[in-house]
């Protein structure tokens, strides 16, 4: 039977290759490897990334995957189809219109912003946002 979704493979390959991931879900690893084995032409489960590199995937201004600070800071859509596909991840681009996801960026990133110095990607990235104050 193939994984349903992504967080379903992840588990599954944990299970495989980790006892003790095994023991506390209470499935073997010989069962867990049935599930990924099967995804195996049917999903692109397999193509996720095993282990990423120290800090993720390398992204620059140079390469125009990064805006620089003066610009507003924050990745452009070749930086986050970069960041997505070597991580699995599904980034979206900035909110800054409002909704849901600008309020959750904006309360998430103000304490970095306000420790940060004058002229930082964290309050070039709030600006951007139009987060209120920046």
């Amino acid at each position: 039977m193939p994984a349903k979704s992504k967080a379903q493979f992840k588990l599954m390959k944990a299970i495989e290759h980790n006892p003790s991931v095994a023991k506390k879900v209470g499935m073997s690893s010989a069962k867990a490897a049935e599930y990924t084995e099967s995804n195996v032409g049917k999903k692109a489960f397999g193509k996720l990334p095993s282990k990423l590199k120290e800090g993720g995937p390398s992204l620059s201004v140079g390469r125009g995957e990064k805006l620089p600070a003066e610009q507003g800071a924050g990745l452009t859509a070749k930086g986050r189809a970069k960041y997505n596909r070597e991580t699995g991840s599904d980034l979206k681009a900035p909110q800054p219109q409002g909704g849901a996801r600008k309020n959750s960026f904006c309360a998430r990133m103000e304490p970095i912003a306000k420790s940060s110095e004058r002229g930082s990607r964290a309050r070039a990235s709030m600006k951007r946002w139009n987060c209120s104050g920046w």
